[in-house]
């Protein structure tokens, strides 16, 4: 009997693990605008609008295949939207589930027309979580911080212009702190910071508009506005350990995501080192949840090909 009532909850665990569902609402920071990630892996993820898009949710996917996890993604995405574009528009695909976890971000500069005013953020941010409750009580959201463009900061005519780049990414995550008091806000994904630990340590240039320095990466695109395949990769990875708890080093160097698009070991670890910097930085509880999590390696690239 103890045998039996054991092995129906080990079932029942695993059942609840395999079905997470975790859902990203966002823009073209989160398909990968300007970067091989847009369509990275499409098939393993579901993006409700059909347009194919595997972007951040789909290296999230690889990343918890790769340590064992197994989360059942989606994405519903608009380029150039803010979080009220979601709810004015995308209801009838959002609110088809009662997701497990959301994970979700506004404009790059808080307010596209009011740059730096996070008011239009805290309330569109409360009404989301507010309908998203609305199907699931107990569902965890997570809100991404996104990064300090480069072209706001070094190109003259805009609010941040002149500013050190510590001074945007400081205020885009003050007003994410501000819309994190919603009810079902779990924790914020401090992206923008991650950038700025990666510049710090060395591993990434500082300005894409004075030329990339010798053994550094550009997290930036083309436009210098929107991310990289390496600022997609860093952002990534930020969001997996936040949402898992796992630290995102125990996928190692010759993670399959990172070789798939083409870098090297040396900067997949490096860019997983500026990840869990931030996310060790975030909370004493979180720090030590990372530092304690024991992961088995990674799955090889080849159990990832054709999933």
């Amino acid at each position: 009997m103890k045998l039996f009532v054991f092995l129906i909850t080990l079932l029942s665990t695993t059942m609840a693990i395999a079905e997470t569902s975790v859902l990203f609402i966002g823009n073209s920071f989160t398909f990968g605008w300007g970067s091989s990630t847009r369509y990275y892996r499409a098939d393993t993820v579901t993006d409700l609008n059909n347009e194919g898009i595997g972007g951040v949710p789909a290296l999230f996917k690889a990343f918890t295949q790769q340590v064992g996890l197994d989360y059942d993604v989606f994405l519903e995405t608009r380029g150039g939207s803010d979080i009220q574009f979601h709810l004015d528009n995308k209801l009838a695909a959002i609110g088809q589930k009662p997701w497990d976890m959301v994970v979700m971000h506004s404009y790059s500069t808080l307010n596209p027309n009011d740059p730096g005013n996070p008011d239009a953020l805290v309330r569109s941010t409360a009404a989301m979580t507010d309908f998203l409750r609305s199907k699931n009580p107990n569902v965890a959201v997570y809100l991404t911080a996104t990064w300090p463009r480069a072209d706001q900061v070094y190109r003259p005519g805009n609010y941040w212009s002149d500013m050190p780049l510590a001074q945007m990414a400081k205020a885009i995550r003050q007003g994410y702190d501000l819309a994190a008091a919603a009810p079902g806000v779990a924790a914020v994904n401090g992206v923008g910071e991650a950038w700025l630990e990666a510049i710090a340590s060395g591993i990434a240039d500082a300005n894409p508009y004075d030329g990339i320095e010798a053994g550094k990466l550009d997290l930036w695109s083309y436009d210098h506005y929107h991310a990289s395949h390496f600022g997609y990769y860093l952002e990534a990875l930020v969001v997996f350990g936040n949402l898992t708890g796992v630290d995102p080093r125990s996928l190692g160097a010759n993670e399959c995501a990172g070789f798939e698009l083409g870098m090297s070991p040396a900067q997949v670890s490096a860019l997983q080192e500026a990840a869990y910097a931030q996310l060790a930085k975030e909370s004493p509880s979180l720090a030590s949840k990372v530092q304690r999590q024991q992961q088995d390696a990674p799955l090889p690239c080849s159990a990832l090909m054709g999933s």
